[in-house]
């Protein structure tokens, strides 16, 4: 028997308000045989669960049925499968949307989706003002739908990975226990799941590559093979870059330890292996899996009270003491009946003898909370506004303050596997429920490898860190990520020595409060950070200025430490 040919399986979309054109660009610039896309994320479930509070028929990403309006008919006709999460919260009400606009382009599209995640009724409920409540489901549903023959699978909250996994456990014919393939899977479809991101968009070292390589970054694609290896690519002739650098820095994103866990595989990132084959073409190997986790992870969403903002601008002179002045005075107006919560961040945007008022300005932010809207509306704005002609001198605000808005508060749950009722509704309408893995395995962390010896003392310089470390951060509910790489063993000896957790406190101080954990991993020459609760109650909260830590590694990268100048000899990392 001959082994299976490679799964060529593409990412359209990496979260809702991508790229509009990317399902036609995907399905046009060359050969496919899954096309998935990705519309998932804790802020989109919040986003989805208003929409269904106003139209039970809605909860899905509606720009996903119009991208299909235009390029169904491609889809058939190429032969490619699409593989969606974009069912959100009503994956049966997209599924039958699909259906009716087959029916209306005159196609034979079979149409299949996967249910059982939404946990918003389960018996015991959640307590007062859940929103949404949804499982992590794995990738066999989606298997099943496409071992049935479906051309169009649209699933509800599963893994991102899953959105490869499944596919590939199809093709290939893998069962629960091929943990190893199971989990090169999921790293390909972490590989994928943000699209551009694997393809040079951004990227720490983008000022390596042409500019105009980079101003449309082509969406990527993975050949995953039967032992679950994969080569990470592009379609040729698109934009953006494939390196083991770009690369790198998406299988840090929004990961810990070396231990990934998914419904079904944990994936061991500290085996992972990326080496260059060609350009834009990079091979992923070595991977090793284990049983996954005996618990499933749940999403719950729920309105965590009211907020509102004003940016007041503080221009030319005494910066220091008009914010201070403008505190005082809110602080009066508002008396103890304020906010519950009051927030104040002066950013120092002002330069010194300026040649533009703007350059001349800093900007004081103010953000406000309360279970009640009224305490965060017109009591708050009124009280800025009123300091017009009694405040510091050049007062004037950014914008006029609004009323206020709903906030949601996002948290992550485990749940026992025998609540969620994992069902594939195949394209006849058959419904069959998806069992668990035979085995799990408790997750626990990892042991620390032993670090390599460091490097011999020697002349150093003062300069950036991303001078020679590359960085991507985001977010992980109300907490952080920062993976931070180098470009070889050399630079990796001096960045597991130097990059301790104590020295990240001192050059990020907004974490010295927080619980900090590092976890190394020496065949990527990395080292990933993981910051408990900076981001507050997660992004949909807004409770930091960078609500989802996107920046918080090119901070890093720009804070200076003392580099070794040997490792200043060398080439910047690719």
């Amino acid at each position: 028997m001959t082994a299976p040919s490679p799964l060529r399986i593409g990412n359209a979309s990496g979260f809702y308000g991508d790229r509009f054109d990317a399902l036609r660009e995907m399905l046009t610039d060359g050969p496919l045989d899954v096309l998935t896309g990705d519309y998932l994320a804790e802020l989109t479930l919040l986003i989805l669960g208003r929409d269904r509070l106003a139209d039970p028929e809605r909860g899905y990403a509606r720009t996903h049925l119009r991208q299909l309006e235009q390029c169904l008919g491609l889809a058939h006709e190429r032969g490619v499968r699409i593989v969606t999460n974009a069912g959100g919260l009503n994956p049966a009400g997209l599924a039958g949307r699909i259906r009716k606009l087959a029916e209306e382009l005159g196609l034979p599209t079979r149409v299949a989706h996967v249910e059982g995640d939404d946990l918003l009724d389960r018996p015991g409920g959640w307590g007062d003002g859940v929103l949404t409540a949804n499982a992590y489901l794995g990738g066999f549903g989606i298997a099943a739908c496409l071992d049935a023959g479906a051309d169009v699978v649209v699933t509800g909250r599963v893994t991102d990975a899953a959105l490869v996994s499944g596919p590939a456990a199809a093709h290939f014919g893998w069962t629960p226990d091929d943990h190893d393939q199971l989990a090169g899977a999921v790293v390909a479809g972490h590989l994928l799941e943000c699209g551009t991101q694997a393809t040079g968009g951004n990227y720490a070292f983008f000022t390596d590559h042409d500019p105009a390589l980079l101003r449309r970054p082509g969406f990527p694609l993975a050949e995953i093979h039967a032992d679950g290896s994969s080569v990470l690519t592009k379609h040729p002739g698109t934009g953006g870059v494939v390196t083991v650098g770009t690369a790198t820095a998406q299988l840090l994103y929004e990961t810990t330890g070396p231990r990934y866990a998914g419904p079904d595989a944990t994936a061991r990132l500290d085996t992972v292996r990326l080496t260059q084959q060609a350009p834009d073409r990079v091979r992923v190997h070595g991977v090793r899996g284990e049983a996954p986790p005996p618990t499933l992870k749940a999403g719950l969403t729920r309105l965590g009270g009211w907020r509102n903002e004003v940016v007041f601008v503080l221009t030319g002179l005494d910066i220091e003491a008009k914010a201070a002045l403008v505190q005082a005075q809110l602080a009066d107006a508002l008396g103890a009946a304020g906010p519950q919560e009051a927030r104040w961040e002066l950013a120092r945007t002002d330069h010194a003898d300026a040649a533009t008022e703007e350059t001349a300005s800093a900007l004081l932010r103010l953000v406000v909370r309360d279970p009640e809207p009224e305490k965060v509306g017109r009591a708050v704005s009124g009280a800025a506004v009123e300091l017009a002609l009694a405040g510091y001198p050049g007062f004037h605000l950014t914008a006029p303050p609004g009323k206020g808005a709903p906030y949601g508060v996002f948290e992550a749950v485990p749940v026992d596997r025998a609540q969620v009722v994992h069902t594939a509704v195949l394209p006849d309408g058959t419904r069959l429920a998806v069992p668990g893995p035979a085995t799990t395995r408790a997750l626990t962390p990892a042991d620390e490898p032993a670090p390599p010896a460091p490097l011999p003392p020697g002349p150093t310089r003062r300069l950036p860190l991303g001078t020679v470390a590359g960085a991507r951060s985001g977010d992980k509910g109300g907490s952080a990520n920062i993976g931070v790489w180098v470009r070889d063993g050399s630079a990796y000896r001096w960045l597991v020595h130097t990059l301790t957790v104590e020295r990240l406190r001192e050059l990020l101080p907004e974490t010295v409060e927080l619980p900090v954990t590092r976890y190394a991993l020496p065949a990527l020459y990395a080292v990933n950070f993981h910051v408990e609760g900076l981001l507050g109650e997660g992004v949909a909260a807004q409770a930091r200025f960078d609500p989802q830590a996107k920046g918080l590694g090119e901070w890093l990268r720009s804070r200076h430490v003392d580099i070794p100048e040997a490792l200043l000899t060398q080439e910047v990392p690719q």
